[in-house]
């Protein structure tokens, strides 16, 4: 399976040495749940140019600073390009944070700043996924968030502050996450700490040694491997 990571934003400068990138993040971390997949990235946020939508057997949007809303020129065509991949139900899309929320927006939702401020820290979220406990810690981090979902759209996650924390689609192979699943609690403290928030907001905790390990990274392989094709010869 060839995985096409779509990056729409950088590690923190002051964190890049240790970090490298959060397409790497997912390279390392779903190398091993998906033995033979191979992976490329496309850097919209340094200009490179969206690939054709078959390009690859799945397709992947991580985090990003940026709003869905910003006026920059890579956001219009990337919206573009998801509407191309979920109509064509080849490949199978992943979004996590930036890319849960323009996948929304390119299908018919609606983003913006939530009320409640930041989420910073880790927080339980609610989840009806089969084969997982009801309820995870998963790092959150981010002020935007899906406000009204798009049509066909399943929510699978959801806290009191998030209603729409995770979404499964129905009519085609997209499935997105607002939290983040590729941060480990160390890059978790790290980030908070760059970004000037030396502590979780309240109702935001620390998670009990283990239980986010890789659940959520879990979720998104078996996901892609549920519904990737195999290449064409």
């Amino acid at each position: 399976m060839k995985i096409g990571i779509i990056e729409c934003g950088p590690v923190p400068a002051p964190l890049q040495d240790t970090y490298i990138s959060y397409p790497a993040m997912f390279e390392a971390q779903l190398q091993p749940l998906l033995h033979g997949a191979s992976f490329t990235t496309i850097s919209v946020v340094n200009g490179e140019a969206l690939p054709a939508p078959d390009a690859c057997e799945a397709w992947l949007i991580p985090g990003s600073r940026h709003g869905v809303y910003d006026d920059l020129p890579w956001i219009d065509p990337l919206k573009h390009f998801i509407r191309e991949v979920a109509q064509l139900k080849r490949a199978p899309i992943v979004g996590v944070c930036f890319g849960h929320q323009i996948i929304a927006e390119a299908l018919g939702g609606k983003v913006e700043k939530a009320s409640v401020g930041f989420r910073i820290g880790l927080e339980r979220y609610e989840t009806t996924l089969d084969g997982v406990p009801p309820t995870v810690m998963m790092p959150a981090f981010h002020q935007d968030q899906i406000i009204v979902p798009p049509p066909h759209a399943e929510v699978v996650a959801r806290t009191e502050a998030c209603a729409f924390a995770a979404l499964r689609y129905t009519d085609a192979p997209v499935f997105s996450v607002q939290f983040h699943p590729e941060f480990s609690r160390a890059y978790l403290s790290d980030l908070i700490d760059c970004m000037g928030q030396h502590s979780a907001q309240p109702g935001l905790a620390a998670a009990p040694r283990g239980e986010t390990d890789d659940i959520g990274m879990r979720w998104i392989a078996a996901f892609l491997s549920s519904q990737a094709r195999h290449p064409r010869g």
